[in-house]
């Protein structure tokens, strides 16, 4: 080979090595982290908007009962709300033929911990079912109560880990939180858009809760 080819040889591989670890680059920048699996909840300036906005009163769970909120219902195929949920904040999620997740990892924002079993992960109603009825859905049809607690297009249904959801229960920001401080923000965003956009009502300590973790967004 003379000279000149073993150059161009050399500015080949040079260019074959920078365009490779370009698109690694590239790819790493455009990976999905496990916190964005949520739908993308609105701005903390349109949150305090829609806060601003909402019904302050007293709740009332008179009547309660969570076979009122129909779930989980299939969406697609064999796939039912949860599976669908488990797929899209997984990593590498594998499922059988009946749609159940039999491998994969899932992060939880809310603690910041990985399972790799889904039995270790809970879907969470990001608006408990509980605090839905107490803020206004106890006057729902049964339709509009199955949109809510099969809901993908809002913020409404994240994979966590099991027992942080059973901790959580059906309480709202005025007395619970995730632990991982900086999920916080994202958290209320979507617990204000849920809320607005369903046309439900929140206390006066639930307010103030959330007002106060917005001013800080």
């Amino acid at each position: 080979m003379s000279h000149t080819s073993k150059f161009y040889a050399r500015r080949r591989v040079s260019i074959l090595a920078a365009l490779t670890g370009l698109m690694a680059s590239v790819a790493l920048f455009n990976s999905p982290t496990a916190s964005a699996a949520l739908p993308t909840p609105v701005s903390a300036t349109t949150a305090r908007t829609y806060l601003a906005s909402l019904t302050v009163a007293t709740e009332d769970r008179t009547g309660y009962n969570r076979d009122l909120f129909p779930h989980w219902i299939t969406q697609s195929g064999t796939c039912n709300t949860r599976e669908v949920v488990l797929e899209r904040d997984g990593t590498n999620v594998v499922q059988d033929s009946a749609c159940a997740a039999t491998s994969g990892s899932w992060y939880s924002p809310y603690d910041g911990a990985t399972w790799t079993a889904a039995s270790d992960v809970d879907i969470d109603h990001l608006v408990p079912l509980a605090e839905a009825w107490d803020s206004g859905a106890d006057s729902w049809t049964t339709s509009r109560r199955q949109a809510f607690a099969n809901d993908l297009t809002r913020p409404q249904l994240i994979a966590v880990t099991d027992n942080v959801n059973q901790a959580k229960g059906d309480q709202d920001p005025a007395t619970w939180m995730p632990s991982r401080t900086a999920y916080r923000c994202t958290y209320v965003r979507a617990w204000v858009q849920v809320k607005y956009y369903y046309g439900l009502s929140v206390d006066s300590a639930e307010k103030s809760a959330l007002t106060s973790y917005l001013a800080s967004c």
